[in-house]
């Protein structure tokens, strides 16, 4: 299994209404400096309505504004249906909708 398939592996595990960091994928797959690969795995992401690439946020909260899949207004879209607050900055509030339960590697 790639590093890829591993990250699609992981971000499938993050439940509708919360969502997880690039750091915390990367710290879950081992490899706590790979953020900047996690990103770059979501944005070939090959299946986005099968792995839920929109729920992967910044460490502060902040949505991609290069989302793959249409730009941070689609990604908001698609939190806001889940029930996540996206504010005027495309913004999550982490103390609220992070995810913190353990992942299957």
């Amino acid at each position: 299994m790639t590093f890829f398939d591993k990250v699609y592996e992981v971000v499938k595990q993050v439940p509708k209404g919360k969502v997880v960091t690039y750091g915390q994928v990367a710290y879950a797959l081992g490899s706590p400096r790979a953020a900047r690969q996690v990103g770059f795995a979501l944005h070939v992401n090959p299946t986005p309505g099968i792995i839920p690439c929109h729920r992967v946020v910044n460490r502060f909260g902040r949505l991609a504004p290069a989302f793959a899949f249409g730009g941070e207004e689609v990604q908001a879209q698609l939190l806001r249906e889940e029930g996540v607050e996206v504010d005027e900055t495309f913004t999550v509030d982490l103390t609220r909708y992070l995810y913190q339960g353990d992942f299957n590697v």
